[in-house]
């Protein structure tokens, strides 16, 4: 399995990091991608076998040229995520835009890039780095919500079209994970409310059946499986973690 080119948008933070890590580790070679040049150079020089690529994923443009940079793309990790959090009359159009651009728009274009050339070759891993909020309704993020039900839906459709291709596109679905995206979450409800910094944490870890966040190992570790040649029977599929039910 090791040698594979693994790229890996949103890799800079959170799980995106850890995927990269856990995948340059066992000998793959790993690109992050992301807009944020000296983040995404610190974690290259953190570790052996992760290099780089500024690229904004929301521009047709910048992706299709990004991967034809690139070449033979064998594992797509689709793990940019923006996030924010407000009720319905507070959402704005912007907002509402840049989730669906990110967590949903970006999927799209990165699969699209990669996805018919490993058709060809007759083998290939996607893995969609979504959410439970892309499974069930969740009060106060709706455009967050609904771009990662895109996300999900965007994923069991390509299954659907490339299923017995030899290419495989699945999901991972964890509830709040320890990184920056819920660090900012978690400022965003103490200031809203009376709650300390420590309170409105762990009022979050309440949402999650498990009564913690998880590590972003944890969803590494599921994405290096939908990512192995051992998972070559499973696409379309969202592999859960931490319960549906803290959506």
């Amino acid at each position: 399995m090791a040698g594979r080119l693994f790229v890996v948008t949103g890799g800079s933070s959170g799980i995106g990091r850890a995927v990269a890590e856990r995948a340059a580790a066992r000998g793959e070679r790993v690109v992050i991608v992301g807009r944020g040049a000296a983040a995404l150079r610190a974690v290259s020089e953190a570790a052996e076998g992760i290099s780089y690529r500024v690229c904004d994923v929301r521009a047709e443009g910048a992706v299709d040229a990004l991967f034809a940079e690139l070449g033979t793309v064998d594992v797509l990790v689709a793990s940019a995520g923006s996030a924010t959090a407000a009720p319905l009359h507070r959402t704005t159009l912007e907002h509402w835009q840049d989730e669906q651009a990110v967590n949903a728009t970006a999927v799209f274009l990165c699969a699209r890039a990669v996805m018919p050339a490993m058709r060809e070759r007759g083998n290939g891993r996607v893995v969609v780095v979504a959410s439970v909020a892309g499974l069930a309704g969740a009060t106060v993020v709706s455009s967050y919500t609904a771009s990662k039900h895109a996300a999900v839906g965007l994923m069991r459709a390509l299954a659907a079209e490339f299923a017995g291709s030899g290419v495989t596109i699945n999901a991972v679905c964890p509830t709040f994970v320890d990184t920056p995206m819920t660090e900012r979450a978690v400022e965003r409800i103490a200031a809203a409310t009376d709650l300390s910094l420590a309170e409105a944490l762990r009022a979050l870890e309440q949402r999650s059946p498990l009564g913690r966040l998880l590590d972003p190992a944890e969803v590494a570790a599921a994405v290096e499986y939908l990512a192995s040649p051992e998972a070559a029977a499973v696409t379309g599929h969202c592999l859960v973690l931490g319960g549906v039910e803290a959506a």
